[in-house]
């Protein structure tokens, strides 16, 4: 009896991936509530102690100073016993399994699909546990069949009707544990990922640094004949991945982020961390990329906000705010420069915000507001037809509206969604009668008035 008892504790052990001290502690308590049921029948007063030695298997209870043997305590007993025990494991197994789980919180585990659900793909955890990958979780791309082997990341666990445990694979996360699992320079530590922006289901940009001068760290993520990348794009269902150089120095971070576009000019805004970019007009579209992510991406990777902007781009900006009477040259220059360069962005501009921009005061921000609106009033089909083409910026300070670089994230919310080789009309300077003006003469005269109107100011 005692060799089975050791026998079969050693078991459950092996089986269920409990510590013995938490299977004796279930056997002890099994049989006290076993013992209080015989001490019913004699005494509710009498003490019950249950002690057990883990290394030769002796049970006794002892209720009062008498010791009980285990043909008293009869079939009722014994059942109570049996059921306490397996309900102690029970708890126990998923007291373990949460433990196991929690402590896996922010990597990646494989699992085998077993079941697809309308709001749920759920994966059988190596017979363990079941954990859940809701749909809101999934990539665009993943389309799985019963039985096949998949890798998401832990997202969450927690307790509610047992262990819950939340994967994804739309998380960042996973692609970055994933180049840990395939790249072993970057398990050892010798290749750090710095940070990583991803749309799950079409892009990532992973910027990765080495420790080592001997080791590359681009060579090391890609592998020989890009073996190692190419098996993170199969696990990813063909999202595609960038793999940049980190550098210190962030204009040379941002230019590579931004690849693989030719950068001609960066202007810095360090306080605010902002960066201005120019380039030649064959180059917007690379840089911009397709609806903007590619400069989206940018922004996130090296956590800047980035403005995309080509020469031409520029100056068909100031060009189109100069036909506008309230607007001179150098005012059409500094709103352009503000990311202010088409009327709808303009016309939602506040007085107080605007004059803050160097050149302009209350008044002709108020001039400028107001012409704006009613053009817009008078030409509602044209609205989003006036912003200047070839131009991008990213949303990431979409909420602050109390500064000059405020004034900017209009146009940036505006433009964010245009093409780079959209043909966006513009109309042509006329004159009071309908007769179009030379521009020089056009552009003279709104000078004329801006040094005017800065003088009564």
């Amino acid at each position: 009896m005692k060799k089975e008892f050791l026998s079969i504790l050693a078991q459950l052990e092996r089986e269920k991936g409990l510590d013995r001290s938490v299977l004796l502690e279930a056997v002890q308590y099994a049989l006290t509530v076993a013992a209080k049921k015989i001490a019913k029948l004699t005494s509710s007063e009498e003490e019950v102690k249950v002690e057990i030695d883990s290394a030769k298997g002796d049970i006794k209870v002892y209720i009062g100073n008498k010791e009980i043997a285990s043909k008293e305590f009869g079939r009722i007993a014994a059942q109570t016993a049996r059921q306490v025990i397996i309900q102690k494991i029970r708890e126990a197994e998923k007291d373990n399994i949460y433990s196991e789980f929690k402590g896996k919180e922010g990597s990646i585990v494989s699992g085998i699909v077993y079941r697809l659900e309308k709001r749920a793909v759920i994966l059988d955890l190596m017979g363990k546990a079941e954990g859940i990958i809701p749909h809101s979780f999934l990539s665009p791309l993943d389309k799985f069949r019963l039985g096949e082997r998949v890798k998401a990341f832990v997202y969450e666990v927690k307790k509610e009707k047992g262990t819950q445990i939340i994967l994804s694979r739309r998380h960042e996360g996973l692609v970055k544990k994933l180049f840990a699992l395939e790249v072993p320079e970057i398990y050892e530590g010798i290749v750090e990922v710095k940070s990583i922006a991803r749309e799950a289901g079409e892009r990532t940009k992973i910027a990765v640094f080495s420790k080592d001068d001997k080791v590359d760290c681009v060579g090391a993520c890609v592998g020989i004949r890009g073996s190692r990348v190419k098996n993170i794009i199969e696990e990813l269902r063909g999202e595609k991945i960038d793999i940049i150089r980190w550098s210190e120095d962030i204009k040379e971070f941002i230019k590579a982020a931004l690849s693989p576009a030719t950068i001609s000019m960066i202007e810095l805004d360090r306080e605010s961390k902002r960066a201005k970019i120019l380039v030649n007009s064959d180059q917007l579209s690379l840089a911009i990329g397709r609806k903007g992510q590619n400069v989206r991406l940018a922004s996130r990777l090296v956590d800047w906000e980035i403005d995309v902007r080509s020469k031409e781009s520029i100056e068909e900006a100031v060009k189109h705010l100069q036909e506008f009477k309230s607007i001179g040259k150098k005012a059409a220059e500094t709103l352009v420069d503000a990311g202010l360069g088409d009327p709808e962005s303009l016309a939602r501009s506040e007085p107080k915000n605007l004059s803050k921009l160097k050149g302009i005061g209350n008044k002709k921000a108020s001039s400028i507001i107001d012409e704006m609106r009613k053009f817009i009033a008078e030409n509602p089909k044209t609205r989003r037809e006036d912003k200047p083409k070839n131009s991008e910026k990213t949303d990431k300070d979409k909420d602050e509206l109390s500064s000059q670089e405020e004034a900017g994230k209009s146009e940036e919310k505006n433009n964010s969604g245009v093409e780079p080789s959209e043909d966006i009309p513009e109309e042509k300077n006329k004159d009071s009668q309908g007769t179009e003006a030379p521009e020089e003469e056009k552009a003279g005269e709104s000078d004329e008035r801006e040094k005017k109107e800065d003088k009564e100011e």
